[in-house]
């Protein structure tokens, strides 16, 4: 699905279930890690996970972009959006939108570096260049080793 496409089918949901016009931008952001979607309250605009798509299915995003659509809604008509809200709560069970995003699987790689002097092994979830940093104990060269975690 296309940034398009979701801004299309988020008119045609903010209309069926809202009975409001969504006039703002909606898109995919794939730097979202650890929630559904996001409504930023600056310039309106939604922020959508795509593996809200990808590892669940469409009725899964619906439910998300509804979650979002509340916060749009009910911040634009100067309600409280907040979660915590009793209006929100409400407005959510109403249109059938998910509380919470289900949680997504996400694959971290991990990187293992030995120092060659005095054997110490550490982890790390971002590489390091070898050739600058030294080993911190003894200052000895270090290299990468590949243990499947």
């Amino acid at each position: 699905m296309t940034n398009e496409e979701l801004e299309k089918r988020t008119k045609q949901w903010s209309q069926q279930y809202f009975h409001r016009s969504f006039s703002h931008q909606i898109f995919f952001n794939r730097r979202l890690k650890t929630t559904g979607g996001r409504y930023h309250l600056a310039d309106h605009h939604i922020d959508i996970n795509p593996l809200m798509l990808s590892q669940f299915d469409e009725e899964n995003l619906k439910k998300v972009v509804l979650h979002e659509l509340c916060h749009y809604h009910l911040h634009l008509m100067g309600a409280d959006y907040h979660h915590r809200s009793a209006a929100f709560k409400q407005l959510l069970q109403q249109v059938g939108g998910l509380r919470y995003a289900p949680s997504v699987a996400t694959v971290q790689r991990h990187v293992i570096y030995e120092c060659q002097n005095c054997h110490m092994r550490f982890t790390r979830s971002r590489h390091l260049n070898t050739k600058r940093y030294v080993c911190g104990r003894c200052g000895g060269k270090l290299t990468e080793i590949n243990i499947d975690l």
